[in-house]
């Protein structure tokens, strides 16, 4: 099915100027699509052709009708979002970029493999993903303003269903519902006690005017989104920081001054302010983790045992021992059933599972329970674990009694196109679009560019 708005992945779409064909045969580049007050550059449409390529990415059709119509949607988007003062956290823009520049490099091989594929500088490279970024995230925030709240019943289900020839009735992969019992490897008080005497010295050092809190979050910060920015974090309100930590945040007044110590679910922080703006603030911190030993771990890892043991002889349930023993607060007081985010339903394809558990349960028949492991939990902390499998629905072809979540998901991206499609044809026939005549002839997606 067409997708209304195929976000680029990006990355290379803008970036390849030093190895298009444009650059090697030195011809002048041109304007031959404006959208408004926005220009589709020639050399544009082949960087996208190419990047499309290497990534083996389809085209449906001619690429010089395909690849400069998506940017023309695209730019419709952005526009309005414009008009609209849409605007986005650029504390989480500069997260997205460092998770993809450090994809690209483990891709590629080094820094400066990447400046010599992309015959640009890291800088230039980093600044230009940054924008293009920036653009994805206000064009998926303007894409929610249209759509908003879609709301579908039951009887739209059935419809669509029903609607499907036998043919085009979607196959649901296999699924599972797991349930978890999580403890944490005992941190003895002697390595509690040497992370918060860093940090007491790192806020002496500080408030003495010895050193920079940026300096010191950039050197020893354990949160590494962060302390690439000096361990700043970007104006948030309260809701979007942990009790604990916005407790302490929102109540600081003086900028030069640090924060007491902060325990939190992360691990341990110091804070500084850097600026109040109504209900949102921006600071930065100091994150350091206690180091989990292997002895530690060894320990939890034979309480499981123990507890394995005991369920194994019938002295409670497996949602008992969840309720009373698990530390994993998102699933203990749910008998320990994890809760997929995504449909917000209790089951997951396998890679929608935490990688250790579907280690752990890909084999397991129904009640199975595994045995203790060491995983890596949301906040980037070891703990050790056990699975309960709970259900497994095998791959099959959907049916309206068993697959009412993921056909209604299909239901609602079916609505959310339609609205967007309209939109977009709306949007198209207020604006500004020129072409050059020999980027005319196409068979478009959406009639009505050529006017």
């Amino acid at each position: 099915m067409y997708k209304t708005i195929r976000l680029c992945a990006i990355f290379a779409a803008m970036l390849l100027s030093g190895v298009t064909t444009f650059a090697q045969d030195n011809t002048i580049d041109e304007v031959v699509w404006v959208v408004g007050d926005e220009a589709i550059l020639k050399s544009q449409i082949e960087e996208q052709r190419m990047r499309m390529i290497y990534e083996g990415e389809r085209i449906n059709g001619d690429p010089y009708c395909f690849i400069p119509e998506q940017m023309a949607v695209q730019k419709l988007f952005l526009h309005q979002a414009k008009l609209d003062s849409i605007v986005v956290s650029e504390s989480n823009v500069l997260q997205q970029v460092e998770g993809r520049m450090n994809y690209f490099i483990s891709q590629i091989g080094s820094k400066e493999k990447l400046e010599e594929y992309f015959n640009k500088p890291y800088s230039e490279i980093k600044e230009e993903t940054k924008d293009l970024v920036r653009d994805q995230s206000i064009i998926q925030q303007m894409q929610q303003k249209i759509v908003g709240q879609i709301k579908v019943s039951p009887s739209d289900v059935r419809k669509f269903f029903t609607s499907l020839p036998n043919d085009s009735v979607p196959f649901i992969p296999t699924q599972v519902e797991t349930q978890i019992i999580v403890m944490e490897p005992k941190i003895p008080a002697k390595d509690i006690d040497d992370v918060k005497n860093r940090l007491r010295d790192y806020s002496e050092r500080i408030n003495s005017g010895s050193s920079e809190f940026s300096t010191l979050a950039v050197l020893y910060s354990q949160d590494t989104e962060s302390a690439k920015r000096g361990g700043e974090l970007g104006f948030m309100g309260k809701g979007q920081l942990v009790q604990e930590f916005a407790n302490v945040a929102f109540n600081l007044t003086d900028p030069k001054k640090v924060s007491r110590i902060v325990e939190t679910e992360f691990g341990y922080h110091v804070i500084q302010l850097i600026e109040k703006r109504g209900d949102r603030i921006n600071c930065r911190h100091i994150l350091l983790k206690p180091r989990v030993s292997e002895e530690a771990k060894k320990s939890a890892l034979l309480h499981l045992d123990s507890v394995i043991i005991d369920l194994n002889k019938d002295k409670f349930t497996f949602d008992q021992a969840a309720l009373y023993l698990s530390q994993d607060k998102d699933t203990r007081n749910n008998n320990g059933l994890m809760v997929n985010s995504e449909s917000n339903t209790s089951r997951f394809e396998m890679q929608q599972l935490p990688p250790e558990v579907a280690r752990a349960v890909e084999k397991m028949k129904t009640g199975d329970i595994s045995k203790p492991f060491v995983m890596i939990n949301k906040n980037n902390k070891e703990v050790c674990a056990i699975v309960k499998l709970k259900s497994r629905i095998e791959g099959h072809k959907a049916s309206a009694s068993e697959d009412y979540q993921a056909l209604k998901k299909m239901v609602e991206e079916k609505k959310r196109e339609e609205l967007l499609n309209e939109w977009i044809k709306k949007k198209m026939a207020d604006t500004y679009i020129r072409i050059k005549p020999e980027y005319r002839n196409c068979d478009f997606h959406y009639a009505g560019w050529v006017k």
